[in-house]
C-alpha cells in the first residue's frame, strides 16, 4: 500500500528544507518551490527567488531542525528551529505553514519566535526539543 497524500507532502517539505537550508543545493531545491510560489513571510521577500536569495544571502552557518511535522489534505505545518543566523543574534522557532499541490509547494505563512535561553524562559521548560538552543 502506498503512501498518503499527507504523507507524501510531509516528505516534500522534510526534503526541500533540508536541501534548501541545510545543503544550500538551490538546483535541486527548485523542484520543490513552484515558479509561482507565494509567500506570506513577513521577512521573506516575494517569490521563490526572493526565498532562494535570502538563504544565499544568509550565513554560511545558517542550519534548519525539523521538531515535528504534520499535514491535513495539501497543507502541512513544520516546526522547527532556524539557527547559527549570526553573531549575537537568536535563533527563531518556527511553525510555517506551506500549501502544496501537485507534489510542489505553492504557498507559505510562517510564525517565528526568537528562542528564549534557559534564563528567560519563564517556563523553564526550551522552546524546541528537549534542550536550549544556543546563541
Amino acid at each position: 500500500m502506498g503512501q498518503s497524500v499527507q504523507e507524501k507532502n510531509k516528505e516534500l517539505v522534510r526534503l526541500a528544507f533540508d536541501t534548501l537550508f541545510n545543503k544550500k543545493d538551490f538546483a535541486t531545491a527548485k523542484k520543490f518551490w513552484s515558479p509561482d510560489y507565494i509567500q506570506h513571510s513577513a521577512h521573506v521577500p516575494p517569490g521563490r527567488d526572493g526565498l532562494f536569495d535570502l538563504v544565499k544571502s544568509g550565513p554560511s552557518t545558517l542550519k534548519y531542525e525539523l521538531q515535528l511535522i504534520v499535514a491535513d489534505g495539501d497543507f502541512v505545518i513544520a516546526h522547527g528551529r532556524f539557527s547559527g543566523l549570526g553573531a549575537s543574534i537568536p535563533n527563531w522557532i518556527a511553525a510555517d505553514i506551506l500549501h502544496i499541490k501537485d507534489g510542489i509547494m505553492v504557498e507559505h505563512w510562517d510564525v517565528l519566535q526568537d528562542e528564549a535561553t534557559r534564563e528567560k524562559s519563564k517556563s523553564g521548560a526550551p522552546m524546541f526539543g528537549d534542550k536550549f538552543g544556543t546563541i
